[in-house]
């Protein structure tokens, strides 16, 4: 009998050893992550950072996103409906991480299209069109300015301006401030300076609502 249940009670044991271990990383991983999230918190928004949502509003959502990230894409609407439902509540400033090769491309071309007040159809038209330019992360940059151009957007005066010295400094800053917050992925999202440490769509309208009832009730 009693050797019937030595392998059993070894996996069990193997098991919690490493459930342990798992446990024990998520705990560390979430300290470096706050960590960072406070010792770099004046990075998070700069002044040329793209916001949505009342200028008082006392939560602000900073994601870091790639026009090419198919998650990014699907997150959008929620973004914009956390902004849109709360009343004034809520704001949203956009950091670009565009870790997809060619995606720094269609960053400037968004950036070019907020030199003509067209940004937020720009960046509706890039989402729209992303299964079009970015199938399966295969970027096609050329296939961005039809749906561009459609938005109201001057493609002759964009494709002149996204190579200025000003769009390329400001999406230096951004890729700097990435590395020191340790965004590794997007979308990556900061809530009030809190880093969104498990993913999720429940789980990023459950920290938005948390900050909410702290700062309104």
């Amino acid at each position: 009998m009693k050797k019937q249940y030595q392998v059993p009670v070894v996996v069990i044991l193997l098991l919690a050893v490493f459930a342990f271990a798992a446990y024990r990383y998520d705990v560390q991983k979430t300290a470096e992550l706050n960590e960072a999230a406070m010792q770099y918190s004046s990075f998070l928004e700069r002044d040329y950072s793209p916001t949505k949502g009342r200028a008082s509003a006392k939560v602000t959502i900073v994601e870091f996103f790639d026009p090419a990230c198919e998650t990014c894409r699907a997150f959008h609407p929620l973004v914009e409906d956390l902004v849109a439902s709360n009343q004034g509540k809520v704001r949203v400033v956009l950091r670009y991480a565009p870790f997809h090769q060619g995606s720094d491309y269609v960053v400037k071309a968004l950036e070019a299209a907020r030199l003509q007040g067209k940004y937020w159809q720009a960046m509706e038209a890039v989402y729209a069109a992303q299964p079009v330019w970015a199938s399966h992360g295969n970027i096609d940059t050329g296939k961005i300015w039809p749906p561009l151009e459609r938005a109201g957007v001057d493609v002759t005066l964009a494709q002149k301006a996204m190579h200025g010295a000003e769009i390329a400094t400001r999406l230096q800053q951004d890729m700097a401030d990435v590395q020191d917050l340790e965004v590794r992925k997007t979308p990556g999202f900061f809530v009030n300076g809190k880093p969104l440490i498990k993913f999720g769509a429940d789980e990023l309208k459950d920290l938005v609502a948390k900050e909410i009832l702290a700062n309104y009730f």
